[in-house]
């Protein structure tokens, strides 16, 4: 179970991310629990002293002439160097002062620009995206670029691989999403090896999402959506699947 950490000195504010983040853990039922909320640095240093990958809320100013948000950072980066550290802030533009601490903030909370509630879970709800993309073999993520940004896709969660109007073009389907990029089924199927049929010149469909098979009007089903199957994919769908065809 990961540990949670709150340190500010303003309660009301504790209060918020604290009650935000209970619902988000029990919503979502993350492995995770808030551990300790401390008004001062003393308090939570304390309570993570044997944390290991803790989340650490931080305000930047906790009102105490030893220690700032900052400080505290360095000391819970020493002690448990592969933490999560989120900053909460009166101030937006203070990212810089991270790099001269050394140190790799995941967020900021600006305090006053929305309320902090939301802004923690929402903020909770990607540190978990990240952890579990961590956790995955490499070899089990597909990497693709979509406009200017870069998504990271669980081989297990792709559906089918679908031709795209736009040439040059592929389409990738999962239950919840389609994404466009640029590639060739071509070097998709060489790519991905066994776990995907090439069903049609225009499809390339996981193997282990296909439901139905319509042999006789050149249909197959994966995940709901229909794809098309041609002659040369009849041939390959018995070569794969063997006797269940």
């Amino acid at each position: 179970m990961i540990g949670i950490y709150l340190c500010d000195d303003d309660s009301s504010v504790r209060h918020q991310i604290q009650t935000a983040l209970e619902w988000k853990i029990f919503v979502e039922n993350y492995d995770m629990k808030v551990v300790c909320s401390a008004a001062n640095a003393q308090e939570l240093l304390a309570a993570a002293e044997n944390e290991r990958h803790g989340i650490y809320f931080l305000d930047v100013e906790l009102g105490d002439s030893e220690w700032d948000g900052f400080r505290l950072g360095q000391e819970l980066r020493r002690r448990d160097p592969h933490s999560t550290l989120v900053y909460i802030t009166s101030y937006g533009d203070l990212a810089w002062r991270t790099f001269q601490y050394h140190l790799e903030a995941f967020d900021y909370i600006v305090k006053g620009q929305s309320p902090v509630g939301p802004s923690a879970s929402q903020c909770l709800g990607e540190i978990q995206e990240r952890l579990l993309a961590e956790r995955q073999d490499p070899a089990e993520i597909f990497t693709l670029r979509t406009g200017e940004t870069v998504c990271h896709v669980p081989l297990g969660n792709i559906l089918f691989f679908e031709t795209a109007p736009v040439p040059h073009h592929v389409l990738l389907h999962t239950p919840t999403s389609r994404m466009d990029f640029v590639g060739s089924l071509n070097e998709l199927e060489a790519q991905l090896g066994g776990r995907f049929i090439r069903t049609h010149r225009a499809y390339l469909v996981a193997a282990d999402k296909i439901e139905t098979v319509d042999l006789k009007h050149n249909r197959l089903w994966a995940g709901g959506y229909e794809c098309l199957l041609s002659r040369a994919g009849k041939a390959e769908l018995r070569k794969k699947l063997g006797g269940s065809l």
